[in-house]
């Protein structure tokens, strides 16, 4: 389980990369750091629970029980405080990736993960495609159409048109 754990941790650092420009928050991360270390304790809570049981210790069989319960605790706990904010969060990443689409312009690197995010997710806009109708990209571009990303992947001769939202 640790392990496991260790892996998702990782994969989630390295995810991150690719989504940096959305996730502006310093604490971003944070939660990728708190399964890394609790991979850290369950690993060093394993070794404690198979020695205690192979010398046969009464001792360190209840430091186990303690520990474990202690754990239970702050995983209820950590579900209550997901639970909770769980709107926090949703308003805060929303209000970053609104800045993010208020900065595309095509060409700068932001661009580019908006359209690799698009794509990758099958999705346009935060919401859906009207969002993109209050960006400065589309009063600048002047032909009322969203980025090609918006496109969906098996059409060919996409351009993006709002007249054609099927397409989108």
């Amino acid at each position: 389980a640790a392990a496991g754990l260790g892996y998702v941790g990782g994969y989630v650092i390295n995810t991150y990369r690719s989504y940096d420009n959305f996730l502006q928050d310093k604490y971003a991360l944070l939660p990728a750091v708190i399964i890394i270390c609790v991979a850290v304790v369950m690993f060093i809570i394993g070794l404690i629970g198979c020695c205690a049981t192979f010398r046969e210790s009464r001792v360190g069989l209840g430091l186990f029980l303690a520990i474990i319960l202690i754990i239970f605790i702050a995983e209820v706990s950590a579900f209550v405080l997901g639970f909770v904010y769980r709107e926090k969060v949703k308003t805060d990443v929303q209000g970053t990736m609104d800045s993010v689409f208020e900065r595309y312009d095509g060409k700068n690197p932001e661009s580019t993960v908006v359209d690799y995010l698009q794509q990758q997710l099958h999705c346009c806009g935060v919401k859906n495609y009207s969002d993109w109708t209050s960006t400065p990209w589309f009063n600048s571009t002047r032909n009322n159409s969203v980025p090609v990303s918006c496109c969906r992947q098996d059409l060919r001769n996409c351009t993006g048109r709002l007249d054609q939202p099927q397409e989108l």
